[in-house]
């Protein structure tokens, strides 16, 4: 690609777009949903309601999903002069995210729901009514960037702010999505107070909101309470890499892979340091805890990938990112039948099947795929 422009990604750059603007009642959407207007698109502003029961999510700094979350969106729009409207996305919403949340724990994977979020909520149900209704994109206050190039393809790139880059949670969107995506926040180099600061230059009453955070359908963030009220409690053994009964638990679903507190463990290492939980069998009820050096993973297969643009040809070296907030370490990795095999470069820990895995190249998202398996260091004998 020899040239880049920002967005917009219209099809037709001589002509305003009609834009919906997905605005959950943050600041961020609204400031991303007054910016759009501002560059003269013709925009909607709608809030998607994901509980069929509103006050079970959480409210004030931590939610997303309230009544007073959709009261702030609608206010937002009031002031930036837009029509604004409430979609029931809850069935839905329960459907991909929520049930896929479950079922993903019992089977002793850790998913990431925001991601799913994005790819069969905001980015398929949403821009799918979007495109019938004749709107030609969806606006949302991600930090990230869709690059278009001189031929007309599209790129989605890291946030040219780096400490506020969500490219990792866009890391599911395909060609036809990123068609539609648009993101006036991405080329924003600028503090979240400038953000603030910016929605209260334009009378935004959400302008001094708390961010949300966690998991929005989790409303105490007791997330192993949540799962064991929709699973059950099932006492099971916590065992050390030799299988040695050290404890137990109420059910294995309530582990993550690299998880250090809460094992309730009554007899220390024999060498006094931490241990972590390496293994989650939900077949046998069994979590396997160890050293922190038992973490290191070398190598992983990882399933369903999904490509912001061609798939690549090949073997090839990248880095990735494990984690929404997380780093990036270097790898190879290669597209074999349908599954991508990734090694590290220097092993990395606490990788858990579920998760998901976001290839880049400089700052381009190359695609992403969810772990499946992992390979670890060698134990020493």
């Amino acid at each position: 690609m020899t040239s880049q422009t920002p967005q917009p990604p219209a099809p037709e750059k001589d002509r305003p777009l009609r834009v919906l603007a997905a605005m959950s009642g943050g600041v961020d959407s609204a400031v991303a949903a007054a910016r759009a207007a501002e560059a003269g698109h013709d925009v909607t502003g709608v809030h998607l309601a994901l509980s069929a029961n509103p006050q079970s999510f959480r409210t004030g700094a931590r939610g997303c999903c309230t009544i007073e979350d959709s009261r702030d969106a609608r206010r937002a729009a009031d002031v930036i002069g837009i029509p604004f409207y409430v979609w029931d996305l809850a069935e839905r919403f329960r459907e991909d995210v929520v049930e896929d949340f479950i079922a993903e724990y019992e089977a002793g994977r850790t998913p990431n729901p925001c991601l799913r979020c994005n790819e069969k909520i905001k980015f398929a149900a949403l821009l799918d009514k979007a495109l019938a209704l004749g709107f030609d994109a969806v606006c949302t206050g991600h930090y990230a960037k869709v690059l278009v190039g001189a031929d007309g393809t599209r790129e989605l790139h890291r946030a040219s702010d780096m400490a506020k880059d969500q490219s990792y949670v866009l890391g599911v969107l395909d060609d036809r999505q990123l068609a539609h995506a648009l993101f006036p926040l991405g080329d924003t180099v600028t503090t979240k107070e400038e953000i603030r600061a910016e929605a209260e230059r334009r009378d935004l009453a959400v302008a001094k909101k708390p961010d949300s955070h966690d998991i929005c359908f989790i409303a105490d963030g007791d997330t192993q309470g949540f799962l064991a009220s929709r699973l059950g409690k099932a006492e099971g053994d916590i065992v050390d890499e030799a299988g040695t009964k050290l404890g137990t638990h109420e059910g294995a679903f309530g582990y993550t892979i690299g998880q250090r507190k809460g094992l309730r463990i009554g007899t220390p290492a024999p060498d006094g340091k931490p241990r972590y939980v390496l293994d989650i069998s939900p077949v046998t009820n069994t979590v396997t805890v160890g050293p922190a050096a038992s973490l290191d993973v070398t190598s992983l297969t990882a399933v369903r990938p999904r490509w912001c643009g061609a798939a690549p040809a090949g073997p090839g070296t990248y880095t990735a990112q494990l984690r929404a907030h997380g780093g990036e370490t270097e790898v190879t990795a290669e597209l074999l039948a349908d599954e991508l095999h990734v090694r590290f470069t220097t092993p990395v820990r606490g990788v858990a099947p579920g998760q998901a895995i976001v290839l880049y190249d400089g700052t381009r998202v190359v695609g992403s795929a969810t772990i499946a398996t992992t390979e670890r260091v060698a134990a020493e004998v």
